[in-house]
């Protein structure tokens, strides 16, 4: 009997716990270890920090859903790991596995820039629950005396979806609330130009997020380096000062303290390296799913970004290190499962929404993908949030990865619209 553990039960700690027990026989133990009590569908918490949607909405109580469905759960911090002995430790509790499924998604680096972080900073984030609620609170208090308002990503961010989303969002709200025309935005990204959300090459995105900006006054600052944040402004690298009221700036990214420590588990900030199988490629008992593994960058870029790993992306590793486990294990039978890993975002911005794609995420040697396509329109609002229902309904009942998500929407119809086109003449973007 085998003892398989994943550490982490978020978008691809859960899945692939999932995954595991739909694979593997009963006779081999499964155990779900979270530092967290719920699970939270994160791409839905830019709504829950402007209060269009409660958290609760968006969580499922792991200790109530995970052990009906043959997983033991855990709720617990893990302190350490050590891949030569195969043991996690917890506290005073020590935990002997086979396998370990490392999906803890990351550590904000708020210490990465002066100032950032809402608890001993100025800035508010949407990357976690406890910081969507704060960032709710603080949007509240600063919609009865409203002023100034920077968003965007620091230096060394990977995931720049939620920013433009949040952006475009207050913008939506704030013009329903009558106060759009009290309220200067600012959009500060650490991207080479916007659009480019830490892939590049994504078609017209570029041409879109410049569109959707001017059409909704919002200054859009690109290249831009933030250096340091005070209470009433972002300072930026070139020595200009952007004045704010209210700041949400997505951080960078590390891997969680105990994996840092691990001898030879990480690189220097903390991401697994791993295979094309998702297996570490020194510790074979080491698998690694989501934000966590080591992704190079698609491209470099003047001032430092991540490349992004989105739901969709987590989901396919999930999949591919569950069939991979159960290679190993004799239970089933074939080659590896390498995954081509592909980058779907779903962006709602009130009154429409955008859809970005880019198949496969890394391009071939020659700078090529299969399919780099932006979509827009209101659609995209309604089928992410037809997607947050379908998830939380699938994650509640256990359900394993069904084949049209293994395929990455393909059997759904993507293209679902055709896609936008350069020409202005072509395109209608709605102020």
């Amino acid at each position: 009997m085998a003892h398989v553990v994943v550490i982490g039960a978020g978008l691809g700690g859960l899945p692939a716990a999932y995954e595991l027990r739909h694979v593997l026989p009963r006779e081999h133990q499964i155990t779900l270890i979270s530092n967290q009590p719920k699970f939270t569908f994160v791409p839905s918490l830019p709504w829950v920090g402007l209060g269009l949607k409660s958290l609760d909405r968006i969580q499922l109580d792991l200790a109530k859903i995970v052990p009906q469905h043959g997983i033991e759960f855990i709720h617990a911090a893990v302190t350490a790991i050590d891949p030569k002995s195969r043991q996690i430790t917890m506290g005073e509790q020590t935990l002997d596995y086979d396998y370990a499924v490392i999906a803890t998604g990351p550590e904000l680096a708020l210490d990465a820039i002066p100032g950032l972080g809402p608890e001993g900073g100025y800035t508010q984030s949407v990357c976690n629950p406890h910081h969507a609620l704060l960032t709710r609170d603080a949007w509240q208090k600063f919609l009865a005396d409203p002023g100034p308002i920077v968003v965007g990503a620091a230096p060394g961010a990977s995931c720049f979806g939620p920013a433009y989303e949040f952006a475009l969002l207050l913008h939506h709200v704030l013009k329903q609330k009558g106060l759009r025309s009290q309220v200067p935005i600012t959009f500060i990204t650490s991207e080479p130009y916007a659009g480019h959300l830490g892939i590049g090459g994504m078609a017209n995105s570029r041409w879109l997020m410049r569109k959707f900006m001017a059409a909704r006054e919002i200054e859009l600052m690109e290249n831009t380096a933030i250096s340091q944040f005070e209470p009433d402004a972002v300072h930026l690298a070139d020595g200009r000062k952007i004045p704010a009221k209210f700041v949400m700036v997505l951080p960078p990214f590390r891997g969680p303290r105990f994996l840092r420590e691990a001898p030879g588990l990480t690189d220097a900030k903390g991401f697994i390296p791993v295979l094309p199988t998702y297996r570490h490629p020194d510790f074979e008992s080491i698998y690694a799913v989501g934000v966590i593994t080591q992704l190079k960058a698609v491209e470099q870029t003047p001032i430092p970004t991540g490349a992004p790993k989105v739901g969709l992306m987590s989901e396919e590793m999930a999949l591919a290190v569950a069939h991979n486990i159960a290679l190993e294990l004799g239970v089933t039978s074939g080659s590896q499962c390498q995954p081509t890993l592909q980058a779907i975002c779903f962006a709602d911005f009130g009154d429409t929404g955008s859809l970005f794609l880019a198949d496969p995420l890394l391009p071939d040697e020659s700078g090529n993908r299969r399919r780099a396509l932006t979509y827009h329109g209101i659609w995209v609002s309604w089928m992410k949030a037809g997607f947050e229902k379908y998830f939380m309904t699938k994650m509640r009942l256990g359900w394993t990865i069904p084949w049209f998500e293994r395929w990455g929407f393909r059997a759904i119809g993507l293209p679902l619209v055709e896609p936008i086109t350069p020409s202005p003449e072509r395109v209608q973007v709605k102020v």
